[in-house]
């Protein structure tokens, strides 16, 4: 066991990929926090290598979602585009 304190985090840019992602399923209900995480980091990796839709990425992400996967992409679409992410249909 060590008495060393943990590693310092940095923290990501308010411009970063990593922000805009996590941000894009705020307010998305889900069954538990840890289901929002998976689909930020699923988001992010469709983000940084757009293979596939970000429909597959949701799905792929395995969340317990409250609402339908359809809702789910639409709000994370919108929420991506308001932040000049992906372009505007």
């Amino acid at each position: 066991m060590t008495t060393k304190p943990p590693s310092p985090v940095k923290k990501a840019s308010e411009t970063s990929l990593e922000k805009a992602a996590y941000a894009s399923v705020d307010g998305i209900p889900a069954v538990d926090d840890h289901d929002l995480d998976r689909l930020a980091y699923n988001v992010w990796l469709w983000l940084t290598t757009k293979r596939d839709s970000l429909e597959h990425a949701v799905r792929s992400a395995g969340v317990r979602l409250k609402i339908t996967e359809e809702e789910a992409v639409k709000k994370i679409r919108e929420n991506l585009q308001q932040r000049g992410i992906i372009p505007s249909a």
